[in-house]
């Protein structure tokens, strides 16, 4: 067997975000269930209840999803009428994807996922771990892009 400290998986900061990354999803799908959304659909929702009306690669950026990974992700939201895609009248290369009507009501309902996703953790991570944990996340995040 191995002697390499650094192959074991418990020494690999790699294994912690993907395990955490799998179980908080795991925890978000009976939540978005309700909504009839997958993971990635309401990451791209989130995008747009911020700020509507954006380019493809402006969301991609934001989520950080190529365009090829984007574009399926957006036919399936709008073939449930959340949202729509035209052509940027200023550059037609560019698709701009904005909510309907619907689309905007749906964040209505996505208000309580947040509230819901917290109840589970309560007692057992405060508030300041989160914001903690986040800010260290975010902050790996910016050297990994």
């Amino acid at each position: 067997m191995s002697g390499y400290e650094q192959l074991k998986l418990d020494n690999q900061l790699c294994f912690p975000l993907y395990a955490t990354s799998r179980l908080i999803t795991k925890i978000y799908q009976p939540l978005l269930k309700e909504l009839d959304l997958t993971y990635p659909q309401y990451l791209i929702m989130l995008v747009l209840w911020e700020e509507d009306s954006l380019a493809v690669t402006a969301i991609g950026k934001r989520v950080i999803l190529e365009t090829n990974t984007i574009t399926p992700l957006l036919k399936r939201l709008e073939s449930k009428g959340l949202i729509t895609r035209e052509k940027n009248i200023e550059d037609e290369r560019s698709i701009i994807v904005s909510l309907t009507e619907f689309g905007k009501e749906m964040e209505n309902k996505a208000c309580l996922i947040p509230i819901k996703l917290l109840e589970n953790f309560q007692d057992k991570f405060t508030i300041s771990e989160a914001q903690d944990l986040k800010r260290g996340l975010d902050k790996l995040i910016d050297i990994l892009k």
